[in-house]
């Protein structure tokens, strides 16, 4: 039954969004529209994804919405030995080389209800992803074992609870139960580094469940300023114990913790919105630890100090813009930026999960059907960003890779 409800549910789950690291630029089509700002200002059902005191300020409504993803991956290979390589090096077949997978539909889901004038609930359903790719067999894969990626695919259920203290602040709890799915393929040649060869590759799609808990606070400080902070705990989540000798641990794959603050000043018809997100990748070994002890003999994947992508933690800041063009509708635009998180000496892996994006421009409008019916929609560009460096297993080759992304979205709310 349980696996049969997460496959009911996983059309929620997604491969890929625009993404800061491997979490999305933000959640939802009018927080999306706005570079993903909405720690200090809540607008939709969505909100708790950002903040889950932000509900105690929204009307009761339901969202539902989806979004169009398209992220166009490629990597580069340069150099390499000229005759037979020497022993106990790995070079990559030189050229440049594009992951297949172009084009996601993601859908959304959220729904509030005040149960009082003090207490709300509601229930907010997102994915998260960005650990994605699919390169065929062309020249033999990426690492000569035929067909190469990995899809990792995560769903979040937070039923959600407000308090609202007086009516400048409110503050909130959203239990998290979240389900992922993890594949990997192709990585047979890596079989001699692991401490558990048949649980690393080419085993299918394995799954895991697991909790954690999001807190917030939100509030207006001033007649023109709002204020918001919230955290999202670590979320430990069951190992794959088919990619055991993988992902460090044994398979373990829990998802990072997230803190996010952020303001949002009005003046008239305008809303100026700042948020900043750090999120600690490091905490997770399979993701923060290096591939350096894989080089040094010192572990195997799949060690409890096995390699991972050997991301660092990431901080992004997100400025976005609101327009009350009319009573009806509203104008968006938004722009934020984080330093990606993938080190030049890192690159070998991440070839399976280039999550290097840094800048997202995006622009958006919500429009009223009648009184009790509302549009939005989302557009975004994140550019191409580059990341290079040397082959940690074949000195004097180089390993480029590279990303950008497009997106738009369309969501309907119903005011009750």
């Amino acid at each position: 039954m349980r696996r049969l409800s997460a496959l009911a549910l996983l059309g929620l789950a997604s491969p890929v969004l625009a993404t800061n690291g491997y979490f999305s630029h933000g959640y939802g089509t009018i927080s999306k529209g706005m570079a993903g700002t909405g720690v200090a200002w809540s607008q939709d059902a969505i909100a708790a994804a950002a903040n889950p005191a932000g509900m105690s300020f929204v009307e009761d409504r339901l969202d539902v919405g989806a979004e169009w993803f398209s992220p166009r991956r490629e990597y580069e290979v340069e150099g390499g030995p000229a005759g037979m390589p020497p022993m106990g090096t790995f070079y990559l077949r030189p050229g440049t080389y594009e992951s297949s997978s172009e084009h996601f539909v993601i859908p959304h889901f959220g729904y509030k209800r005040a149960l009082d004038d003090k207490h709300t609930v509601g229930l907010t359903l997102f994915g998260n992803g960005g650990m994605n790719t699919d390169y065929d067999k062309d020249a033999m894969g990426p690492f000569y074992g035929g067909d190469a990626g990995v899809n990792l695919e995560q769903l979040f259920i937070m039923p959600s609870y407000s308090f609202q203290l007086d009516d400048k602040q409110a503050v909130g709890i959203a239990p998290i139960v979240a389900y992922q799915r993890f594949e990997a393929q192709g990585l047979a040649a890596f079989s001699m580094f692991s401490s558990d060869p048949a649980n690393l590759n080419d085993n299918g799609t394995d799954e895991s469940w697991g909790y954690g808990v999001q807190l917030g606070w939100q509030g207006r400080v001033s007649e023109q300023l709002r204020l918001g902070a919230s955290y999202r705990s670590r979320i430990y989540m069951s190992e794959f114990d088919d990619y055991a000798g993988l992902f460090a641990e044994q398979g373990d794959f829990d998802i990072p913790p997230m803190l996010n603050v952020g303001l949002a000043w009005q003046g008239g018809r305008h809303h100026v919105l700042f948020d900043v997100q750090h999120v600690r990748y490091s905490e997770v070994d399979a993701v923060g630890n290096s591939i350096q002890p894989l080089l040094l003999q010192q572990s195997r994947l799949g060690d409890d100090n096995g390699a991972g992508f050997g991301w660092d933690d990431m901080t992004t800041y997100k400025l976005g813009y609101q327009l009350d063009l009319t009573n009806d509708t509203q104008l968006r635009a938004g722009v934020s930026y984080g330093e990606q998180p993938i080190p030049d000496e890192e690159v070998l892996f991440n070839i399976l999960a280039p999550g290097v994006q840094e800048w997202h421009y995006t622009a958006g409008v919500t429009t009223a059907l009648n009184d009790k019916w509302d549009i939005s929609g989302m557009a975004f560009y994140s550019p191409e960003k580059e990341v290079e460096g040397e082959n940690p297993l074949g000195p004097g080759q180089t390993i480029a890779l590279r990303m950008y992304q497009i997106g738009a979205s369309v969501s309907f709310a119903y005011k009750f």
